[in-house]
């Protein structure tokens, strides 16, 4: 497995030929989060797949855990692999991910895809997150998984596909303790710096939820879409937070016929 000067794991497939579709997963995950999606990916495009600070096969962060840290990571990578500009897919905290990125280092972003990730909440909702960051902080990546599993997934999915389940509930608890915590504050409270950006984004944005997604609402996706000029929403019938590995189709497909439209 290649790793990167500042230590992330990463891998480099696809069309190489083709422009530079970077892929990042959410909290408590791993690179493997998108593995169903890269045969759809792959023949349009040389896809840039890498764990996250603290995850999977990448080392733990050298500095406290931020949007900006997560950002730079994928700088860096992109610097020294000579990927002048690609689009990003990220799934709910690497939602969060891309549009700091797109902030931060926006002549390096064609196009954004934002999947399931979360946005401005209310008092209520803001309180309930942090509660859950606070208990996993004194019980570690287990503390709230099994909770966190039913709001993941629907309970048919749940029934039908217990091996899915157990490799997902298998790769969070791998997670060290109090880098999983420092990971999950960040997706409590990062949301705060990208609310009604200035400047805003303006780079070609698809945002992508499932209807029944409490922690990333349809209303969420709807707030995000509305601060991005131009951007398209979709909502997903029926599913959770998880939707993108319960059908996989139901994401990659909407992502690529709008990749098409801008290449």
């Amino acid at each position: 497995m290649p790793h990167s000067q500042n230590g992330t794991a990463y891998t480099l497939s696809g069309n190489a030929a083709g422009p530079t579709l970077v892929l990042i997963h959410g909290l408590g995950l791993t690179r493997d989060t998108w593995e169903t999606h890269l045969p759809a990916f792959e023949p349009h495009y040389r896809v840039l797949n890498y764990d996250l600070y603290g995850h999977g096969d990448s080392v733990l962060a050298p500095e406290t855990p931020s949007l900006q840290l997560f950002a730079r990571q994928l700088h860096e990578l992109m610097d020294e692999l000579g990927i002048t500009t690609a689009a990003l897919v990220g799934f709910s905290l690497g939602g969060m991910i891309n549009r700091r990125f797109a902030m931060d280092y926006p002549e390096q972003v064609w196009a954004l895809g934002i999947l399931n990730s979360p946005h401005e909440r209310g008092p209520a909702a803001q309180q309930q997150v942090e509660a859950r960051a606070a208990k996993t902080d004194s019980g570690g990546p287990g503390a709230t998984l099994n909770s966190t599993i039913e709001r993941w997934f629907t309970p048919s999915f749940r029934a039908k596909r217990d091996d899915v389940i157990q490799r997902i509930r298998s790769g969070v608890l791998a997670n060290d303790p109090a880098s999983y915590t420092q990971c999950r504050w960040v997706l409590a409270a990062g949301v705060l710096e990208l609310i009604r950006p200035n400047p805003a984004i303006q780079q070609p944005t698809l945002v992508i939820t499932c209807e029944h997604d409490s922690g990333s609402t349809p209303a969420m996706s709807h707030a995000i879409g509305a601060e991005i000029n131009g951007a398209r929403v979709i909502i997903v019938p029926e599913l959770q937070h998880m939707g993108l590995v319960e059908q996989p189709a139901a994401f990659t497909q909407p992502l690529l016929d709008f990749l098409a439209t801008i290449n």
